[in-house]
């Protein structure tokens, strides 16, 4: 018995050495070079051919929309895309669909994403915070998919996104809100509402253990090849918790483990809706 303890904890102990090794030396090819978030199965995609014509990763017209339910969604589980698409050169717009006003703070919320929001490089203009009497931050409420859709579509013609990112099926953590996003997003997706060009991608769900594994989760998510991986850096890293630290009335002591132990903080995974529906079409 103790032999046995004994061998998986010096195979954790090596697992984690041979993980933060590798991580450093993605730390110093990230600084020597600029790294492509995209894997192969994202490749054929136009947006993808469009990012890599554009001259020194600097083509303003790459344009993204980060679409959230709630105030500190942004940095809670998207932080790792915002920041990485955003220092690739993209413009970076965010919706968020409500004040968050389940315990009455709406207006306290709204400020501390808008200090959010400028941590993470998302201009003042480029935010859009939803106050809809249907559209109310509550875990069981639910949220309609043809009017959240509408708000969507309008944000993506209006600001002439190409690729719109959201929550996946499972919302992260099952919030109802969350997985209304997803509805509607894949709604629009499927039948075909989005602008040609536009790419929809959602943020995979993954377990509780996964979840809280931070950056040892890093091997998992890149074998299971998802369409568009993003890693922080320490020094992004610092700077997502700098974000989650402006949502003060949020910051209960829960909060501050999440920020040390979830890989959202760190690593983003994200399934392209369009390819899928592809494949779902070809089979």
């Amino acid at each position: 018995m103790m032999y046995a303890l004994l061998s998986a904890i010096i195979f954790c102990l090596l697992y984690y050495g041979v993980i933060l090794w590798l991580y450093y030396q993605y730390e110093k090819h990230k600084q020597k070079s600029r790294v492509f978030p995209f894997t192969s199965k994202f490749v054929q995609h136009e947006f993808f051919r469009k990012l890599l014509c554009s001259e020194n990763g600097n083509d303003r017209s790459l344009r993204a929309l980060f679409i959230t339910a709630h105030p500190d969604d942004e940095c809670m589980f998207f932080a790792p895309a915002i920041i990485q698409l955003r220092k690739l050169g993209f413009k970076v717009y965010l919706l968020c669909l409500s004040t968050g006003n389940y315990n009455s703070e709406g207006e306290t919320r709204k400020k501390e994403l808008q200090k959010s929001c400028s941590v993470l490089g998302i201009p003042s203009d480029c935010l859009t915070i939803i106050d809809h009497s249907g559209l109310q931050d509550d875990p069981v409420a639910e949220w309609e998919t043809e009017l959240i859709s509408s708000f969507i579509l309008t944000h993506v013609k209006n600001n002439s996104i190409q690729l719109v990112l959201t929550f996946d099926a499972g919302g992260v953590s099952r919030h109802a809100n969350h997985i209304a996003l997803f509805k509607s997003l894949s709604f629009l997706s499927a039948s075909r509402q989005l602008p040609e060009g536009c790419c929809a991608a959602v943020l995979e769900t993954v377990n509780i253990f996964r979840k809280y594994l931070s950056v040892l989760d890093a091997p998992v998510s890149w074998l299971r090849t998802p369409d568009l991986l993003f890693i922080l850096t320490r020094k992004e890293y610092e700077e997502a918790k700098i974000a989650m630290r402006c949502h003060r009335s949020q910051m209960l002591w829960f909060r501050y483990m999440y920020v040390l132990f979830s890989r959202y903080m760190l690593i983003n995974t994200y399934k392209c809706l369009s390819e899928e529906q592809k494949i779902r079409k070809q089979e």
